[in-house]
């Protein structure tokens, strides 16, 4: 197989989350953090296969007890790191950790706040949030930063009725009208407000599971041509959303990263995204792959 160069590779240094979500199935499982030595394996193998990490799959990233040495790790290897946080834990040296300049970019979920203290003022928490956005506008302007509101149902970002006194904060901290902010979740689900400070929408989705009925056997995913995932025990996965490792590759503390990627069965799951075919029955029963329904031949884009 020609070495593949993936936008992006997910890497969960931690399961673990300090929040539990409904929509979210982090927690179920055994709890498993990634340590420092077994993480500088992975991302020295990951170097030369891709464009940046993502350090998350599931869990909260700024939990991990040596969080800071997981960035020294990926500054000494040269992978660019992006982030998803719920933001609860911006405290400390985190925000310091986060103004790195290998940190390319910084999501807030900030949907999680209603789903765990929904009668809590949210002003402490976003206070935190808007600080860190002033800090970056000054010192990395360079600093992508994406402040993500996944809770529409399809419709215009206002119609929703979740996450009011987010949304309130937000209008008051960067001074613009809902009724400004066009988007559209087939094509273009971010809004700018300023600089490199995003808005970014989705609707929720369910998570794959084997309990599932069969959605079809046809379809298309950027699973193994654009990204993949490595859980917090080193089990390689195809997709993101297969949070319960339910197509195992492989483990790469085990096992060289290239040669998983090379195995026949990740050259099928491949080839059969290829084909519009969807060969393993965790990705049949995957309604979130509906998305890539229309045009399967646009692999590339």
């Amino acid at each position: 197989m020609a070495q593949t160069r993936f936008k992006r590779v997910n890497v969960e240094i931690s399961n673990i989350c300090n929040l539990k979500c409904t929509f979210c199935p982090a927690g179920e499982g055994e709890q498993q953090v990634m340590g420092v030595a077994d993480f500088k394996r992975v991302i020295e193998q990951l170097a030369p296969l891709t464009e940046e990490v993502v350090l998350h799959l599931l869990g909260e990233p700024l939990g991990h007890p040596e969080f800071s040495r997981i960035i020294d790790a990926c500054e000494a290897a040269g992978v660019p790191v992006n982030i998803v946080t719920n933001g609860v834990l911006m405290t400390g040296d985190r925000p310091v950790q986060l103004l790195r300049p290998i940190v390319r970019q910084v999501s807030f979920s900030l949907q999680s706040f209603e789903d765990n203290f929904k009668d809590q003022d949210p002003r402490v928490y976003f206070r935190r949030i808007q600080k860190f956005i002033d800090q970056a506008m000054s010192e990395r302007p360079d600093l992508y930063i994406n402040l993500r509101l996944w809770d529409l149902d399809g419709t215009a970002p206002d119609a929703s009725d979740l996450n009011i006194s987010m949304r309130s904060l937000l209008t008051q901290a960067f001074g613009f009208e809902w009724s400004d902010v066009q988007v559209d979740l087939r094509r273009r689900k971010n809004w700018r407000i300023r600089g490199r400070l995003y808005l970014h929408f989705d609707s929720r989705f369910e998570w794959p599971n084997m309990a599932d009925p069969v959605r079809s056997n046809k379809g298309f995913c950027h699973g193994m041509s654009g990204h993949f995932g490595i859980h917090a025990d080193g089990t390689a996965v195809p997709c993101c959303l297969d949070h319960k490792a339910d197509i195992r590759l492989g483990n790469v503390l085990q096992t060289p990263v290239a040669e998983i990627l090379a195995s026949p069965r990740a050259t099928k799951i491949r080839e059969g995204f290829a084909r519009g075919e969807l060969v393993e029955e965790l990705c049949q029963r995957c309604t979130f792959i509906s998305r890539f329904d229309r045009q399967p031949e646009q692999s590339s884009s």
